[in-house]
């Protein structure tokens, strides 16, 4: 197994991503690609001590800026460490991409470079959430798409439900379509005609979920416009760190409540550790021909080991495929972008 990495891709790029490649190497036994400036690559890990045993570096002479715009992948920055990642997972050289880089570029050079799966009108971003039952939702789309029309989410839940089955070996995963209420009649116009189109077809389709009972595990994939999808990823995201920060004031607001936080540590470091988003790794990028991880832009060296663990996951999984089957078995094969 051989996963290409965009060392220049991220806030802390190239140091943590070697370190959480050098991570990878000796935990998952796997080759590393990585693309980008090879003088800052071997200077960087020899300053820092990190060996770059198994791991090959194609040169890039440009790096895609959080700043750029998307479309710079693909053209000002057409010889970045991002394009060239995606290159070379285009021409077969490696399993699967990970990079911590600009998320629209991700996007842009997954669609553009890699390819879309024949069939399929728009690649998502789809985070993996937490459940209160101790499993996983996906929400999808997270923020590629603002704009969607119903058939475009229709594909959205398609693509999920095939990624559960691939990726977590769920059966019949529950699909669920976000909502202002649970009611078959809730919602503006996407989200009607939408509910009309998932409940046609041959998915576990639950009906309409409320943001309130999201991670409750009421479903397995959430199905939504990227707009919405993000605000409600960023809404969880502010008020997961409000709560943690209220409960450290008030745990050590006096010597009776240290005492009490001592005997509640164990708990609670099992809480973060259950929304910790370094243990995830990454959120797939999924209806692109090859598996591609978007690593979180501040991650450090666990959370890029374990996206590159994700990744490995994800090219073992067989979810790529079987979306390309269920798309190639549908009605609407069109691949023109929407």
């Amino acid at each position: 197994m051989r996963i290409i990495v965009d060392a220049f891709g991220g806030d802390n790029a190239p140091l943590e991503i070697l370190r959480g490649c050098e991570m990878a190497v000796d935990q998952l036994g796997i080759d590393i690609l990585l693309t980008g400036d090879e003088e800052k690559i071997r200077a960087c890990a020899e300053e820092n001590g990190i060996s770059l045993s198994r791991c090959e570096i194609v040169s890039a002479d440009s790096v895609v800026e959080m700043t750029d715009h998307a479309e710079a992948v693909i053209k000002a920055k057409k010889n970045s460490s991002l394009a060239e990642a995606m290159r070379q997972l285009a021409a077969g050289n490696g399993d699967a991409v990970v990079s911590a880089g600009n998320t629209g570029a991700v996007l842009m050079g997954g669609t553009f470079i890699v390819k879309r799966i024949r069939g399929i009108k728009r690649a998502a971003l789809a985070t993996l959430l937490p459940t209160n039952d101790g499993g996983r939702v996906m929400l999808l789309d997270s923020g590629a798409n603002a704009d969607c029309r119903p058939e475009i989410l229709a594909q959205f839940a398609m693509m999920g439900n095939e990624y559960m089955r691939g990726f977590f070996g769920i059966d019949r995963p529950r699909i669920g379509l976000l909502n202002v209420g649970t009611e078959d009649t809730k919602g503006g116009v996407l989200q009607k005609e939408t509910f009309a189109l998932l409940k046609e077809m041959d998915i576990n389709f639950i009906g309409n979920v409320e943001a309130r009972d999201v991670l409750v595990g009421v479903c397995d994939v959430l199905v939504t416009d990227g707009f919405c999808g993000n605000v409600l990823l960023k809404g969880i995201e502010g008020t997961v760190g409000t709560v943690m920060d209220n409960l450290k004031e008030i745990m050590y607001a006096s010597l009776k409540t240290k005492l009490a936080a001592l005997v509640l540590k164990p708990g609670l470091r099992r809480f973060k550790h259950k929304l910790d988003y370094t243990e995830v790794g990454g959120a797939p990028l999924i209806g692109v021909s090859a598996p591609v991880i978007k690593a979180h832009g501040n991650s450090k060296a666990k959370a890029f080991k374990n996206a590159i663990k994700q990744a490995v996951e994800f090219a073992n999984s067989g979810a790529v495929e079987a979306i390309a089957a269920a798309a190639k078995s549908g009605k609407d094969t069109d691949n023109a972008d929407a």
